[in-house]
């Protein structure tokens, strides 16, 4: 259904020309608006509590302390918030702590004006993006969850659930993964849950993450080296 109501931003990030132009870019798209900006994560926390905006355009470094820090705060006050993490950072570390934070999305700063626009929609939606750029960046975790104990020699995840991670990566919805795989939406979802469970994941953006960091062809899911 159609938004009767605006989408909500709030940005967040240390320069000002940053702000600037993406506060000018969305207020001139039609069905969203930018009700503030910030650039230190203790005015991130004190607006977002204030404003309850429904994006969160997130830097991951900031002047004062870490934009994952304070995205699990806003998240846990917020809950209806959806963060996007915004951001130059592609490092191994960086990109792990901001999937795993509970963020809705990981994007990096060079993307294009009308993209930056689709993703925020996609989050809105209920969907989670990563930038594909830096999905490699989660193989660190997966060698983690391998060497857990009682992981047996086996993959983790069944021929089945294997082949739903690349659509999940791709940001397809769940009817779209559905008719994809002439599979009904009801199992797609069932799928999914169990992806979330053994993964010991909470969002598609981690699954997304997952799957760009681990997959090499069918039959390798998350199997001991």
């Amino acid at each position: 259904m159609p938004r009767s109501n605006p989408i909500r931003v709030m940005v967040v990030d240390d320069h000002e020309v940053v702000r600037i132009g993406i506060s000018a870019v969305l207020d001139l798209t039609p069905g969203m608006k930018v009700v503030g900006q910030c650039s230190r994560t203790e005015e991130a926390r004190k607006l977002s509590l204030r404003l309850q905006p429904d994006v969160i355009l997130l830097d991951i470094r900031l002047p004062d302390g870490s934009g994952v820090d304070v995205a699990r705060e806003i998240l846990a006050a917020c809950p209806d918030t959806h963060i996007l993490f915004l951001t130059s950072f592609a490092d191994d570390h960086t990109v792990l702590e901001a999937v795993l934070s509970g963020a809705h999305g990981y994007i990096l700063k060079d993307i294009a004006s009308d993209a930056l626009v689709r993703t925020i929609k996609t989050v809105v939606s209920g969907e989670s993006l990563i930038d594909p750029r830096v999905g490699k960046h989660v193989l660190s975790w997966v060698k983690h969850l391998s060497s857990q104990p009682g992981h047996s020699k086996r993959p983790l995840l069944s021929p089945q659930e294997q082949r739903l991670l690349p659509l999940v990566a791709k940001g397809m919805t769940n009817r779209e993964i559905a008719d994809s795989l002439q599979l009904s939406e009801k199992t797609v979802k069932n799928y999914l849950a169990n992806i979330c469970a053994k993964l010991n994941v909470g969002r598609r953006s981690q699954v997304a993450a997952f799957y760009a960091g681990s997959f090499k062809g069918p039959g390798s899911v998350l199997a001991d080296q």
